[in-house]
């Protein structure tokens, strides 16, 4: 078991067609202690993916749910001292929340770029300010932020010129953590996905959209988020023991660069 007696947060959990739910379910798999983190948790959806996860596994498992909104900073603070005084610790930081629209830029609203930018972006540098308190004190912890190709490529699949700026400064932000505290012994990594087969693509992407969008990926289909997931358990790892500040592709062969 690669994550045995870790804790690990994972924020962005609350849809069962997510990544963040897929991180969740593989992070417990390979036996770490999990929070699962939505603005939509509860206690009901909380205790489903523990029994849903305990089910497939065929073992009890440590899953817990804690509701946050990381455009709040308080929120940010309580969710890391709860995690802390519940578990004793923190170990790693998945942080897999965000929003995608498709719109042209020229109307994109002030609103509408408020809200991308402070969810996708200034929600990650809340979130990750919270808990690098916590790995500062302790001189060790791992953080994987969860960007997109949209940063790499200026948009052009789903996300429009707003969300693939907000994802950009996900990738500079996790750079300069990395570069930051570093000599501290902690790491943080970016994982870009493209698209993935999750609830983000209801409204943005037609059915004749995602068949061409996938005819131009050299594997000729679009990810399950378990194998997003899965680079996120690398990350988390200490199979990544010298990874720090790396972006890491997981599209498919969409963006090859």
């Amino acid at each position: 078991m690669l994550l045995k007696d870790k804790v690990c947060i994972v924020v962005g959990a609350g849809s069962l067609r997510s990544i963040g739910h897929a991180t969740v379910d593989l992070f417990a798999e390979h036996g770490a202690t999990v929070v699962a983190v939505d603005i939509g948790m509860d206690d009901r959806l909380a205790g489903e993916m523990q029994a849903a996860i305990a089910s497939r596994l065929g073992r009890p498992v440590a899953v817990q749910g804690l509701r946050c909104d990381i455009t709040r900073p308080d929120d940010c603070e309580r969710l890391a001292q709860d995690v802390v005084a519940q578990h004793g610790t923190i170990d790693c930081l998945v942080n897999c929340a965000g929003i995608v629209r498709s719109q042209p830029l020229l109307e994109i609203g002030e609103s509408e770029l408020d809200r991308m930018l402070d969810v996708n972006l200034k929600g990650t540098f809340r979130i990750c300010q919270s808990v690098l308190r916590v790995f500062a004190a302790r001189g060790s912890g791992v953080i994987v932020n969860l960007a997109s190709v949209a940063a790499q490529r200026g948009g052009g699949l789903v996300g429009s010129a707003h969300y693939a700026a907000s994802k950009g400064g996900v990738v500079s932000l996790t750079r300069a953590i990395a570069r930051e505290f570093g000599p501290l012994g902690i790491r943080a990594n970016v994982v870009c996905p493209s698209m993935t087969e999750t609830g983000m693509l209801d409204g943005n992407v037609s059915d004749a959209m995602f068949e061409q969008i996938v005819a131009a990926i050299p594997l000729r289909r679009a990810a399950k988020p378990r194998e997003i997931a899965g680079t996120c358990l690398y990350l988390a790892s200490d199979l990544s023991s010298y990874v720090t500040g790396a972006t890491i592709d997981v599209n498919g062969g969409s963006h090859i660069h």
